[in-house]
């Protein structure tokens, strides 16, 4: 019988290699997977590119684990916000790369990977520095900028009740990236505050097909980064 439950974050997280791409969901705080990136800082993997709406906030979660030194390049649509403090001082240092992708241009080349469309025309970047080296074409009159799909070895997600299965549920607003992410990567971890057996969501409500979705593994109480952010907390 399929069981996609994993014992501990540790454990789900533990083959992420050197050099791995690594989508991470959330919408700055909402739905960011704060458990599963600092077990992924604690496991140790290095020259990861992510693939994540922002860059991270405070030194938790995500901005802990670039700050660690793990993180060679980030793709996303905001490197800056108003408690984002670790990217800006090493991207300024040369310390990591940064390719801006305007958020629903992000989206959808996460969309794209997932339904196998390589590539897709969009004006979002006409006659802007985003588009310099891609191709133009003009459709009924209007220039438009090719992009690629975005790909990802790894997913990393939260998400609200889960079955044994890997059919997951959301907390409202915070699926946000994650049900795209979940299909564009080759292996998708969810943690979940709630793990039910198989049968145990109504199918109707299922927002993530277990298809898409490798393992997962309960975290009960999950922290929140903006409780953290508040407490002056940092990780490791």
């Amino acid at each position: 019988m399929i069981n996609k439950q994993y014992a501990s974050v540790a454990e789900a997280v533990a083959d992420i290699p050197d050099g791995a791409t690594v989508m991470v969901g959330g919408f700055g705080a909402s739905g960011s997977p704060i458990e599963l990136l600092h077990a992924l800082i604690d496991h140790g993997a290095t020259d990861l590119t992510v693939i994540n709406n922002n860059t991270g906030n405070g030194e938790v979660g995500l901005a802990a684990l670039i700050g660690n030194g793990q993180v060679s390049k980030m793709i996303c649509s905001f490197p800056r916000s108003s408690q984002s403090k670790v990217f800006p001082e090493l991207y300024r240092a040369g310390k990591v790369a940064l390719e801006i992708v305007p958020q629903g241009t992000l989206a959808e080349r996460i969309r794209a990977a997932g339904a196998g469309v390589p590539a897709f025309y969009t004006p979002t970047t006409v006659g802007t520095v985003l588009a310099e080296g891609k191709e133009v074409r003009e459709f009924n009159g209007r220039p438009y900028v090719m992009e690629s799909w975005l790909k990802a070895d790894f997913a990393l997600i939260k998400c609200e009740v889960a079955d044994s299965l890997g059919n997951l549920t959301y907390n409202k607003t915070a699926r946000n990236f994650s049900p795209l992410m979940c299909m564009a990567a080759t292996t998708t971890i969810a943690q979940t505050k709630t793990l039910v057996d198989r049968g145990g969501i109504d199918p109707e409500q299922v927002v993530t097909p277990g298809i898409f979705v490798n393992r997962v593994v309960e975290v009960t109480q999950p922290i929140h980064e903006d409780v953290l952010i508040a407490e002056g907390r940092s990780y490791p």
